[in-house]
């Protein structure tokens, strides 16, 4: 009977194979690397991954992202609403101690952390609606353009899972595999997420403080410089200097080299820190920004200059209405 069990469980664990392999390619080779790297169990892991579902409503919406749709003038009227700035005041008077601690210890103001969190999931309003398994799956072995980073981040969550003892299944988040109150991926998760309120738990997923603490340590360990501004709004006098801003968001350029391509630093405080110049397109034309490392360290949340823009307006707002 023992060999007849065993030789049933064989052909029920290749048909899970054969039907994973045939929604998701290339999974049996992440199973087996996963079971050798990381000592998964093969035969549960393959059972998991006959639960996954491919979404193609996951690949239309990685396909048209609002920061590479829609220009800056569409783009802001997402988030700079007043139901966002009211939001984020109530968030700010909600959680203003966690909020003032987060600021002391890393040095990122609180109306930053809410903007963020205003930006990403309307303050946990919508943290999304997919099987966070779900959708890394999808793009890890159905999107190849990106298939790698997906990958990783897939590997990133089975491991996120069982060291945090949650679930594979249910957690959800957004259609690219993106978790919890500040959508962090897997790996950030792993790297960033802090127990702020000392209960023994990185809960960034329902614990608004954990969130806090959270978003201010992944600004401050990619660079905020507490104390200095973000953007400033620059006019040109000379022509539009596209060189200049295709050096990207990286602060890499002289503030001689901007005067001398014509950009004012009439708005500009004093210093001698590198600069990056960026344009937002509006109706009328391009819109020219002096960005500074703080503007950087917001992309690096976001690798989008409209989303660390939008994130700095937002926070803008939320500041004025809270004061």
């Amino acid at each position: 009977m023992k060999i007849v069990h065993s030789l049933f469980a064989a052909l029920i664990l290749s048909i899970s194979v054969a039907h994973a392999d045939s929604d998701l390619p290339g999974i049996s080779a992440f199973i087996a690397e996963m079971t050798e790297k990381h000592d998964f169990n093969s035969e549960e892991l393959t059972a998991l991954f006959a639960q996954v579902e491919v979404k193609d409503s996951i690949l239309k919406a990685i396909s048209r992202p609002a920061e590479k749709s829609k220009p800056w003038y569409d783009y802001r009227k997402i988030f700079i609403t007043n139901k966002r700035i009211k939001g984020g005041v109530k968030f700010w008077q909600q959680h203003s101690e966690t909020l003032a601690q987060a600021e002391q210890k890393y040095g990122v103001p609180a109306e930053i952390i809410i903007a963020i969190l205003g930006v990403e999931t309307r303050y946990g309003g919508n943290v999304g609606s997919y099987r966070v398994v779900d959708a890394l799956s999808t793009l890890a072995f159905r999107y190849p353009p990106r298939s790698p980073f997906f990958r990783s981040e897939l590997e990133h969550f089975l491991i996120l899972t069982r060291d945090e003892n949650m679930s594979i299944l249910d957690p959800i988040g957004s259609y690219a595999g993106a978790m919890g109150l500040g959508q962090f991926m897997p790996s950030s998760y792993r790297e960033y997420a802090v127990d702020f309120d000392g209960d023994s738990q990185r809960d960034i997923w329902t614990n608004p403080v954990d969130a806090i603490g959270s978003i201010a340590n992944y600004l401050s360990r990619h660079g905020w410089v507490a104390g200095d501004s973000i953007v400033h709004k620059t006019e040109l006098t000379g022509q539009e200097p596209s060189s200049l801003v295709e050096k990207g968001y990286k602060p890499s350029l002289t503030r001689d080299t901007l005067r001398a391509e014509g950009v004012s630093l009439a708005t500009l405080p004093s210093g001698d820190d590198a600069i990056a110049l960026i344009s937002l397109t509006q109706r009328k034309g391009e819109e020219y920004w002096l960005a500074r490392q703080n503007f950087y360290v917001i992309t690096r949340y976001n690798h989008s200059r409209m989303y660390a823009m939008a994130v700095t307006q937002l926070a803008d707002e939320i500041q004025k209405e809270y004061r």
